[in-house]
This record gives C-alpha cells, structure tokens and sequence, in this order.
C-alpha cells in the first residue's frame, strides 16, 4: 500500500469525495460501530435472563441501576466525542504534535469527572437507590447492593469510553467494536458463575452481575490501553512542533463535548418523561412502549453510527482544508433514511406479529401494532435529524444539535400532555406528538445546515471565500480577506491579517468559475489593513479589474498554527 502523502490542493480532495465513495467511508467506519453497539444491547438482553431466576424484585434493581449507568454515559461522552472530533481534524490536517496534547487533555478530564462520579456515587448510593426506586422495599435493597460494585466499577467505564473516542479519532472503528464484543463475551460468561456461585464460587446474587460486568470490561479496558499503547500515537517523529498546550486543548475539548452531553442527557429526559405519560393510560400501553422502544432500538442504533461515521469524516477532511460537509451531510441523511424506510415499513407491516413474539396479551398485542404504525413517520423524520448530526458535530458546532434536541422537547413534550388528553385520540396523542417533535427538529437541522455548511460550502467551491472556519480550530481574530486568483484557476492567493506581516507562502483554493485570471505580479507584500480592505472589495465586485501588485500569501496550515498561538478562547 503506498504510503505517498496526498499533496493534492483541498479543491481536488473535496472533489475526490464524490457521493459513491462518501457512501463507502460512512459504512466502513460506520458498521463496526453499529455492531460495538448491538453487541452490548444483545449482552444486555441475555443478562437479563440470568437475573430473572432471582426474582422480579432483582430484575428490577439491574434495570434501574443499568438506567442511571445509561445517563451517566452523557458525562463521559463530552471526552468521548471531544476526542474523537479534535483527533481526527488533527489526523486530518497532518497535525500529528497535536494529538499527544489532545490525549492529554482527555486525561486530565477523566481524572476529573470519574473520582467524582465513582466515589460520591458509592457513599451515596443509599440515597440515590432511594431517590430512583421510592420506599423501603426489596428492589431498593438490591439496588443498593448494585450500586456498593457498579459505581466503583464505572471507572473502567469511563476510561474505556475514552480510549474508544481516541482510537475512532485515528479512524480506527473497529478496535472498539472489538473490544466491546470481548468485554460482552467474559460479561456473559462471568455472570452465571458469579450470579449462582457455580463450583467453589460463592452465591452473589445481583453483586455477582455488577462484578461480572466489572471484570469483563477491565479486561477489555487492559486489551485496549495495550493496544493503544502500540499504536505509538505519543510518538511524533520529525512532525512539525504545535503551540497547542493541553489547556487549550482541554477548551476545545469542552466546547464540543459538552453541548454533545448536553444533547445526549436530555435525549434521555424526554423518554423518561414520556414513559410517565404513557403509564397513566395503563398497563397495556405501558408493556407496548417499553417493548417497542426496545425494538426501535435496534434501528435508531444504525442512525447513530452514522452519525459517528459522519463526525469522523467531516473532522478529518476539515482538517485537511476540504469542504466536504455538504456531500457528508446529504449521503449520511440519505443512508440513515434507507434505513428508516426499509425498518418503518416492516414494523408497520408486521407489528402485530412482531409484539406477539415478546408477549401473549391481546391488549398489548393490540395497542403495539397502532404503535409500530406511529413509528413509520417518526423514524423517517429522525433519520434525518440523526444523519445530519454528524456533519454538526465533525464540525465542532454540537451547540447547535443541543438546541435542535430542546426544540423538539418543548413542541413534544406539551403536545403530548395536550394530545393525550383528547378523549378520541388517548394514548395515540402521545404516539403522535412523537412524530409532531422531530419533525419541528428536522426542519430546524435542514435549515442550521443549510446555513452552516451549504451556503458555505458553496461559496468557498466558488472561491470568494477561503475554507469554511472550524469552531474547534479558531483563526486570528482579523480574518484573511479574499484575492483574485493567480494565473491558474485551481491556485488563488489569500491576504494576512492586516495586523501582522507574514511570510510568503501559496495555498491551494478553487477559483470563482465567473473571474478571468489576472497575470500573476512580484513586489514587496502590503503591510496596511487599509489597502488589503480595498482591494479585496475591488476585486470581489469586479472579477475583470488588475489585482493589486504582489498580494502577500499565507499557507492555509500556518494560519491554523496561527490561530493556535493567537487565539486561545472557547469558540461561541
């Protein structure tokens, strides 16, 4: 395999990235992930059936402490998915001295949140359990001896979150799907034997899940810290050196991961919530939502691959100066509506048969086969909200899917109090309301990235702009004004910030299709701001006019390093 680095301009990259190959790169990177997920919701599932031997009281402790684990997952993410986004923009951008910085910013940031959750959930696991499960009862007992081994335990959780976003940062998604079936592998192995006390292993109980699942993911977390460590990524040979120092680095890191936990949190309150609605209409719709969000599951799964799929992709051609977001955006929507219509049309079509596997009432069956038909529109609106995410969150602009997630709460959340309430829709109210929310998020997502991406992307292919600015990658506060392109019409010239001279140096962006190229002039570069103001407004209103003597060039490289030494503030 050649190893020849790819010096081709961003304007020839961008154009390499046609709709066929993005479709490919989404999948390659995409799929692993969406097994890494499966295999933990199947682990999950079987794990569940050996703790149903000891009772419902114990099936109900394990669920209520595997919930709280799952919001818990919202704080890591922000290290999660900050590391995964600045490494591949790095990786992307040929900026290797940066990675072993980012790395250690990630660590400083788990060695901040974890003590915090580990230990103050351990001393307080009592009044959490009560907080969760209500009154003295047996499933609070249980729940509290869950908790005494599981939030020790979610040290290993966490770390093994973190090595997971630095491994997809480099592109490499399938180390984490395979670590992730190892860990589920000993998990289901470990768990009878602990569970039951096989041979001379002691009776545990619900203790001997929590440690089973312990055990099987310090495992993998060891597997995975080793091959890490192999991959050598501290090790940046004669890169060039960064200015970034992990302070920054941890900034940035911030600014992406914590709208994204944010997002990720909130997602999480408007299903609880909406299970509390659905219960006031009874058992049987209840038993119908729980088991057909357990079915969604396994669909909505493949969005969120995508989505990482397209976070990664959308970092790392970013990085490399190509403006590529639009293409992303478009083929990731377009795989995770496939998806959507294929999976919608089953689920309508055979509903009823599909909720008859998991339970032999009639009320149920009943009510989950209207369910599945609510859940055709829904699914097509979420795909598109989901897809499109990836190009928001590769772009470092998860601010923006946060808002996005709070829009479709406060329009579905009322909504499905009010609908509900209307005595000829009951519970299909809430089924409704569903789809009435995400589609008031996938109008504002089209629009943001619209806005965002399009627009932008359009007008840096046409030339009047240069790359679209990264939000995680801030440039000097006084922007480099357009120039007319040089003599060919790949190649254009991009003025300094007027408030410091810079050396001469090319980079490589398309030209405007409509400006006929001015002979290319020598001479001293401008050392004013005045004089680069005016010309860049004469030359950008008309194409045909002689471009003022010696335009002073910047390498799209250095005015990144540029911004990392300048401009060290969180990006808004």
């Amino acid at each position: 395999m050649s190893t020849t680095p790819d010096t081709r301009p961003s304007s020839a990259k961008a154009a390499a990235l046609t709709p066929a190959a993005t479709r490919w790169s989404l999948l390659g990177l995409g799929i692993p992930v969406y097994l890494e997920l499966l295999s933990g919701v199947v682990a999950g599932i079987i794990d569940t059936v050996w703790v149903s031997r000891l009772g419902e009281a114990a099936v109900g402790a394990v669920a209520i402490a595997t919930s709280l684990e799952n919001v818990l997952l919202g704080i890591i993410l922000m290290a999660n998915i900050g590391a995964t986004v600045l490494i591949a923009d790095a990786v992307g951008g040929g900026r290797r001295a940066e990675i072993p910085v980012i790395i250690r910013a990630v660590r400083v940031l788990w060695l901040v949140i974890t003590p915090i959750v580990a230990i103050g959930g351990f001393l307080f696991r009592e009044p959490i359990a009560r907080l969760l499960v209500g009154d003295e009862s047996e499933v609070l007992r249980l729940t509290v001896e869950f908790f005494a081994i599981s939030f020790p335990g979610i040290m290993a959780f966490f770390a093994q979150n973190v090595v997971d976003g630095i491994f997809k940062g480099t592109g490499d998604t399938r180390t984490p799907m395979r670590m992730a079936i190892l860990a589920n592998v000993f998990i289901l192995v470990l768990d009878p034997l602990l569970i039951y006390g096989i041979g001379p292993l002691p009776h545990m109980g619900v203790q001997g899940a929590a440690l089973g699942m312990l055990l099987g993911r310090g495992i993998a977390l060891g597997v995975s810290l080793t091959l890490l460590h192999r991959k050598r990524l501290a090790d940046t040979g004669d890169a060039e050196p960064t200015s970034l120092r992990w302070p920054a680095a941890l900034r940035r890191l911030l600014g992406i991961g914590l709208p994204a936990s944010g997002d990720f949190v909130l997602r999480m309150g408007i299903s609880a919530t909406l299970v509390g609605i659905v219960a006031r209409f009874g058992e049987a719709p209840l038993a119908a939502y729980g088991i057909g969000l357990k079915v969604l599951l396994f669909v909505t799964m493949a969005f969120y691959a995508v989505r990482q799929a397209g976070s990664i992709l959308t970092a790392r051609t970013r990085g490399s100066g190509a403006a590529a977001e639009t293409m992303i955006g478009r083929q990731s929507a377009l795989l995770a509506t496939l998806v959507a219509a294929a999976a919608g049309v089953v689920l309508a079509l055979g509903g009823r048969l599909l909720m008859g596997l998991f339970t032999d009432s009639a009320a149920v069956v009943d009510s989950g086969g209207v369910l599945f038909w609510y859940f055709l529109p829904y699914l097509l609106l979420l795909a598109g909200v989901v897809g499109l995410g990836g190009v928001f969150t590769g772009g470092g602009r998860t601010q923006s899917l946060f808002w996005v997630t709070l829009l479709g709460a406060t329009v579905q959340l009322p909504l499905a109090y009010a609908l509900s309430s209307v005595p000829a829709l009951g519970v299909e109210g809430v089924w409704l309301s569903m789809s009435i929310g995400t589609g008031a998020q996938y109008v504002m997502v089209a629009v943001l990235f619209r806005r965002y991406f399009v627009v932008s992307t359009a007008r840096h292919e046409a030339g009047s702009i240069g790359p679209p600015p990264t939000p995680y990658s801030p440039r000097p506060a006084a922007q480099a004004s357009p120039l007319p392109p040089a003599s060919t019409p790949s190649t254009a010239t991009c003025a300094s910030p007027p408030t410091t001279p810079t050396p001469t140096a090319t980079v490589s962006a398309p030209s405007s299709p409509a400006s006929a190229p001015p002979a290319p002039t020598t001479g001293k570069p401008r050392s004013t701001s005045s004089s680069a103001t005016t010309a860049t407004a004469s030359t950008s209103t008309d194409s045909t006019s002689t471009p003022p003597s010696d335009p002073p060039k910047l390498n799209q490289h250095n005015v990144k390093e540029e911004a990392y030494t300048k401009t060290e503030t969180l990006p808004g």
